[in-house]
């Protein structure tokens, strides 16, 4: 019989001790759906050299011109790699995509963006699940196909003296944008940028097709590192970060189908992997879901390694999560956050073979973020979350968390594998029902109470 060691329970609801069932052919199968729907960018065999375009290498000249003139000759010629060789390339305003095209950076090339607003047109995007215009991303494109970053190249945005300073004054836009969601204004007339201080993105493909990131390094991003907004078959593979600027991001799938994330270095400001999918009015009207996700054999470091919402009105569904290991700072493994003003759900979620070292919590469900909601109508249906394989060195808070609402609980959720080295509290569960509960190490082994020694004891 399974053993189980736990050291606080807080539960209402109920918890069974039960194995995994059939839920591995579950796994399975969406695992081979995403796998073999997945492409990414179909790649040209045209390759067109940046530098034959007029661009200088030079960390001060103005290359804006040349990536114009090389996208445009490349979509043209129906499809061309362009090749940035070694050097630095100031760019005064976004480098604007074009479908079948590619950007390849050589290991020693850097692109360095322009820190000042005034380079960057307003342009049609969402910001924080709210769909509006605003600045445009310093990488930009929008109802395209076959698209690509790729090489071994650093992605600068330069905002380290600029847009990170807005953080402390966004307030009044943020809430602005949100009061037009809530009130469905026409977003036509959402307009942002010049006078506002809504910092735009590092690089964002909206509602795209066939889109590969692969292999570069990024450091500096004025917002979110890469934003996937209803876009799908999409490839994030052999990313570096170095963004420890404000709300940096990794990456954010948002609205967006058939994603592999993987082989990815994350050393972030803000969440590693934050899956989103409309803010509350926006997302309820678009109803499109953020699913068929697989992230694997990720490194985490960073403030949360893979988060769920808040902005996730269109639900998110069909979440693999496996053999993924974290080093350094991690507040959060594992982050499920909605509130009384999301709606919609999150279901089937799957986690399997994840290591952390140090982190606050290990494993978190909450359906108050932010103590956000009026009147509590809107909670989101969690449900279908399984875990199967996901330990830590410590949990300087908690190991693992459910916190559903009354009028809806957090249901159909699995852990089996689980081993916690030291924690403060074991379990916290709240308004929570059909938990069960297999292989659980919380604590360290219980052993014998000869073999319990105070250096084995949790934290006190």
């Amino acid at each position: 019989m399974k053993r189980i060691a736990l050291f606080l329970i807080l539960i209402d609801g109920f918890v069974l001790l039960s194995t995994a069932g059939d839920r591995s052919s579950h796994y399975e199968a969406l695992r081979e759906s995403i796998l073999s729907n997945v492409t990414g960018a179909d790649k040209p065999s045209r390759v067109l050299d940046i530098k034959d375009f007029g661009a200088v290498a030079d960390g001060i000249t103005d290359c804006r011109a040349a990536f114009d003139a090389a996208i445009q000759c490349a979509s043209e010629r129906g499809g061309a790699v362009v090749n940035v060789t070694e050097g630095a390339y100031y760019i005064k305003g976004p480098i604007t995509f074009r479908s079948n095209v590619t950007i390849n950076l050589d290991e020693d090339a850097v692109i360095l963006f322009s820190p000042d607003a005034d380079d960057y047109p307003v342009v049609e995007t969402s910001w924080e699940g709210t769909f509006l215009s605003n600045y445009s991303p310093f990488i930009y494109g929008k109802g395209l196909h076959d698209v690509a970053i790729t090489g071994k190249g650093t992605i600068d945005g330069n905002a380290g003296n600029t847009f990170a300073l807005w953080r402390k004054q966004q307030k009044e836009d943020q809430m602005l944008s949100r009061k037009m969601n809530h009130d469905e204004t026409p977003v036509a007339t959402r307009v942002f940028g010049p006078g506002h201080l809504l910092r735009p993105h590092l690089i964002q493909f909206y509602d795209c097709e066939r889109v590969t990131i692969e292999g570069v390094k990024i450091i500096n991003s004025p917002f979110w590192c890469i934003h996937l907004l209803m876009s799908q078959n999409i490839i994030c593979r052999g990313v570096r970060f170095d963004a420890k600027l404000v709300n940096n991001d990794g990456i954010d799938p948002d609205g967006s189908q058939y994603v592999i994330i993987e082989n990815i270095d994350f050393d972030n400001g803000d969440d590693n992997i934050a899956i989103k999918s409309g803010r509350d009015n926006d997302g309820w009207r678009l109803s499109r879901p953020s699913s068929k996700i697989l992230i694997r054999d990720c490194r985490f470091k960073g403030l949360h390694g893979v988060v769920i919402g808040s902005e996730m009105s269109g639900g998110v569904e069909d979440v693999i999560i496996e053999n993924c290991t974290a080093s350094g700072y991690c507040k959060r493994g594992i982050y499920v956050k909605t509130n009384a003003d999301r709606g919609a759900y999150v279901r089937n979620i799957f986690v399997k073979n994840c290591r952390y070292g140090d982190v606050e919590d290990l494993f978190y469900v909450t359906s108050r973020y932010a103590s956000e909601g009026d009147g509590n109508t809107r909670f989101s249906r969690v449900s279908d979350i399984h875990v199967d394989g996901l330990s830590c060195a410590t949990a300087s808070a908690a190991a693992l968390v459910l916190q559903g609402a009354e009028s809806e609980k957090v249901s159909d959720v699995s852990f089996d594998n689980i081993e916690v080295g030291a924690t403060v509290i074991g379990i916290s569960f709240e308004n929570v029902e059909n938990v069960t509960m297999g292989e659980c190490h919380i604590g360290g082994h219980a052993g014998t109470p000869t073999q319990i020694t105070d250096k084995d004891k949790i934290f006190r």
